[in-house]
């Protein structure tokens, strides 16, 4: 992964563990990254080999190699790097030497389990992130109450709970009365139990098995695995792939 100049800021970020392009280009607009001891907010900002980049006064430098790493997060942990009000982070559970160096791409929420990738790499974020390449994320449910198919339909074709874009799923399979598989397209936030509150169920469990063409597997909570080049590339060619997973 040999860093190319010049280079746009978010993207030089983003080669040193800062985040995704997305994330790092919050930096910016927040005030956060200096240039050669000048703060910078502008997005198209390119940088050179001998440019100096501060994020927070802690010097960003690119790392030629990339990590991949997918978890099993237990619950009660967060995917966030630095929240001042928790105490347990899902980062933590991956013991290697370049722990430090890794984001995770997309989150689950505290209460919520199952497979989290992490990875060093602001590109491939990107791509698995943002909702125009339709990467499939795939989750068990379990709720309250029986099911009410009706309901799963009403999801799928699109619930305005409040005055953005309608939160919908693009497919689902009913497992028992109380357990549902659900596809998403879009990882918008906890928009899995925004839609179910809205039907008046409660969550009890909720578990990511999929991301892509990636799953869960036997991972056990708390455990880790190294990722391959092979599979994270897999999960982006097959992006646009209508037939992965079991729902429909």
């Amino acid at each position: 992964m040999k860093t190319e100049y010049p280079i746009r800021l978010q993207s030089f970020l983003a080669k040193s563990g800062w985040g995704s392009r997305r994330s790092c280009e919050q930096l910016i607009i927040d005030g956060r990254v200096k240039v050669n001891s000048q703060v910078v907010r502008e997005l198209g900002t390119k940088v050179d080999k001998d440019d100096a980049v501060y994020v927070d006064g802690v010097l960003a430098e690119p790392n030629e190699r990339t990590y991949y790493y997918a978890l099993h997060k237990p619950a009660g942990y967060v995917c966030s790097n630095a929240d001042p009000n928790e105490s347990y982070f899902a980062r933590d559970l991956i013991d290697v030497p370049e722990r430090n160096l890794l984001f995770n791409i997309g989150r689950l929420d505290k209460e919520s389990t199952g497979l989290v990738l992490f990875t060093n790499d602001g590109e491939i974020s990107q791509l698995i992130t943002h909702p125009s390449y339709e990467i499939e994320k795939e989750y068990l449910v379990n709720t309250d109450r029986t099911i009410m198919i009706e309901d799963l339909q009403e999801a799928r074709h699109g619930i305005r709970i409040d005055d953005g874009r309608p939160y919908r799923i693009s497919r689902y399979k009913l497992e028992t009365k109380r357990w549902v598989r659900i596809i998403l397209t879009e990882g918008r936030n906890r928009e899995i139990r925004k839609i179910f509150t809205y039907l008046g169920y409660d969550v009890k469990k909720l578990i990511r098995i999929r991301i892509g063409t990636l799953e869960l597997g036997d991972l056990a909570p708390a455990q880790f695995r190294r990722v391959t080049k092979d599979e994270i590339m897999s999960i982006v060619s097959n992006a646009r792939n209508k037939g992965q997973g079991g729902a429909r």
